[in-house]
Formats: structure tokens, C-alpha cells, sequence
């Protein structure tokens, strides 16, 4: 705190005589300090528009976009950042708003994220879109099959992922989703879209909670593994040597 006030006083004794200056510099300075604080949020918020301006290209006759639906099923709450409606396929898409090199493979646990030589670890987008998917399978009453996954991330990665299912960047997303042309659902998706809207969860309370809970449980996990214990079954974690 005392340097804080240290710092402020030597700004104000530095532009004393422009108090034009003065004001502009702890403009600037706040501006500073709320950019690096609300960073992500910002980053996230900006992910999910350039989403949507790129869903919106879609043919409204064809398509209905929904964007960040929340549903409850026995298993619990799914948040689904974009959910887009058609005869040719229900597109479940997950949205990452990473950046940097993005290296992963389609049945491992977590993917790895590459900044220079700093790593960090994210759970597999696509075991995630899959459980999206398995509920709103239940929920629209169809086999999985009618169902495509995409996992979406910025145009600022790099990629280097290995999956069947599609892992693409903001700026294709369209061209993904319009290569498929062959009608595969038979259903009418104004019946389906009524049955999102009937479901969709909206209430921020219990939003809000579900975030804490997701978050409140990664920590958990990272506590057990920290420990050489398994998050899955409770066991004692073997450390090995190998390839």
C-alpha cells in the first residue's frame, strides 16, 4: 500500500504544473488497471461475439442459432456456448478463446497449450462437447448420429490437433458447418427450437453457481493430483517412466 501511495505522489508531484497532463496520465493509468483485471472477461466476451457475427452468416430459412443455452439433465447442469438447429445436423459447438500453439488428440484427457516455453494443461474440449451432446440427445429424444461436434478456437492459435471430430478457428466455423448438405433430420427444427427455448435455464443465480461449481471442482482435482492421488477413482498415483 505504501508504494502504491509512493507511486501516486510521484506522479502528481511530476504533472503538478499540466494538470491536463496529470489527469490524462491517471486516465490511463486506471485503464491500465482494469485491462488486467478484466482481461479474460474481455477476452471471452469478445471470443463469443465474433462467434456469433460469424453464426449470423448462416441462412436464417435454414439454420436457428442459440448462444450460451444452459440445460439440466440426472447428471446435472451443461452449458452450451452455441447451439445451431438444421435438417443437414444439430451443431453442438464448444468455444475456446485461447492463443498461442494448441497441441492435443482426440481421445487424450487434456490438451496442452503452448505459450513460448510456458505449457498449461485444459481438459479435452471434445470429451466435454460429447457430454453436451449426450444431453441434448436425451433431451431432442434422437440418436447421437444426427449430432455434430465442433470445438472452435480463435483465430489467434495455432493448431496441432489429431481428431475426426472437427477442432477448427473462428474464421471457418461457416465453411464447417455448410459443408454439410445432405438432410439427415427428418424432425422440424421450429419443434426442436421450441424445446430449447422451453428448457433453456436462464436464471443467473443458478448460473452463476454452476460456474463456481465447475470451477470449485477443477481446483479439487488439481489438489488430488497434486498429491499423486486419481480425481477419477481415488487411488494412489504410480509414477512411471516411459515413452
Amino acid at each position: 500500500m505504501e508504494i502504491v501511495k509512493t507511486f501516486i505522489e510521484s506522479i502528481i508531484n511530476t504533472y503538478s504544473n499540466n494538470p491536463k497532463l496529470l489527469l490524462l496520465t491517471i486516465i490511463l493509468i486506471i485503464l491500465s488497471i482494469l485491462l488486467k483485471i478484466y482481461y479474460q472477461k474481455f477476452r471471452g466476451f469478445m471470443g463469443e461475439f465474433w462467434v456469433k457475427l460469424e453464426l449470423g452468416k448462416l441462412p436464417k430459412d435454414k439454420y436457428i442459432i442459440f448462444n450460451d443455452i444452459m440445460i439440466k439433465d440426472e447428471k446435472g447442469f451443461h452449458q452450451i456456448d452455441h447451439l445451431v438447429l438444421s435438417k443437414f445436423g444439430i451443431f453442438v459447438i464448444e468455444m475456446k478463446n485461447y492463443y498461442g500453439l494448441i497441441k492435443g488428440r482426440e481421445f487424450d484427457d487434456k490438451w496442452c497449450q503452448y505459450l513460448g516455453k510456458k505449457k498449461s494443461y485444459f481438459f479435452n474440449p471434445i470429451h466435454q462437447n460429447y457430454g453436451h451432446i449426450k444431453s441434448l440427445s436425451n433431451l431432442f429424444k434422437l440418436e447421437d448420429k444426427y449430432f455434430i461436434s465442433i470445438v472452435c478456437f480463435s483465430n489467434q492459435v495455432k493448431l496441432d490437433v489429431k481428431s475426426n471430430n472437427i477442432v477448427t478457428q473462428v474464421d471457418y466455423l461457416k465453411d464447417e458447418i455448410s459443408k454439410h448438405k445432405d438432410v439427415i433430420i427428418n424432425n422440424d427444427i421450429n419443434e426442436l427450437s421450441d424445446i430449447v427455448i422451453n428448457n433453456n435455464i436462464d436464471d443467473k443465480g443458478l448460473r452463476k453457481q454452476h460456474i463456481k461449481d465447475i470451477h470449485s471442482k477443477i481446483n479439487n482435482n488439481k489438489k488430488l493430483e497434486d498429491n499423486m492421488i486419481c480425481s477419477k477413482c481415488g487411488s494412489k498415483l504410480i509414477e512411471r517412466t516411459g515413452k
